[in-house]
């Protein structure tokens, strides 16, 4: 990020943690001095993915810890939101600001209208709570104009993209039209 913005290029990212992550102590405070090793860093331009959320043994201390990590400024999202056994409490008891669609569901959501159905709650359900949401692995511009009808606004997927070099983002990202 220190060096996209030496090339006037803002852009936000997110990183993956594991939920042990958020059970380990101090990791709040250790976020809070990277940001303050590098104060050119915004931390609202910073989201966490936290994986296997499900694998949060106790949910009031991640809360805590999370809400610890939303002060600094940084953003939440489930990562497999929809998979697991518990996503609907995610929703109630973690600071999470953006659901993410799994993959699973956008992979056949033009053939299966379970899929297709299941995206339609999470959008909803997105909605209602006044969430963001973003469909992973679309593949295909069929994939995104649907989720773009859906009222899915963000999406990730070689559609959009092939992985890259950060140092190729700023480039790619000036001649995107922003069409799939």
């Amino acid at each position: 990020m220190v060096k996209w913005q030496e090339q006037y290029f803002d852009m936000p990212i997110s990183v993956n943690i594991a939920a042990y992550h958020l059970q380990c102590d101090g990791f709040a405070m250790r976020l809070r001095e990277r940001f303050a090793a590098h104060p050119t860093i915004r931390p609202d331009q910073f989201e966490l993915e936290v994986l296997e959320t499900s694998a949060l043994e106790d949910m009031g201390n991640a809360s805590k810890i999370m809400q610890a990590c939303c002060e600094v400024g940084v953003h939440f999202a489930p990562d497999d939101f929809g998979t697991g056994y518990s996503s609907l409490i995610y929703l109630k008891r973690l600071p999470v600001d953006i659901i993410k669609i799994d993959q699973s569901f956008v992979y056949d959501m033009l053939n299966d209208p379970e899929d297709l159905s299941i995206i339609e709650g999470v959008v909803g359900l997105a909605k209602s709570f006044n969430r963001q949401v973003i469909a992973e692995g679309v593949e295909t511009a069929g994939q995104g104009e649907r989720l773009m009808r859906l009222g899915c606004d963000l999406a990730q997927g070689c559609a959009i993209a092939s992985p890259m070099p950060a140092s190729d983002l700023p480039g790619w990202a000036a001649a995107w039209t922003g069409k799939i």
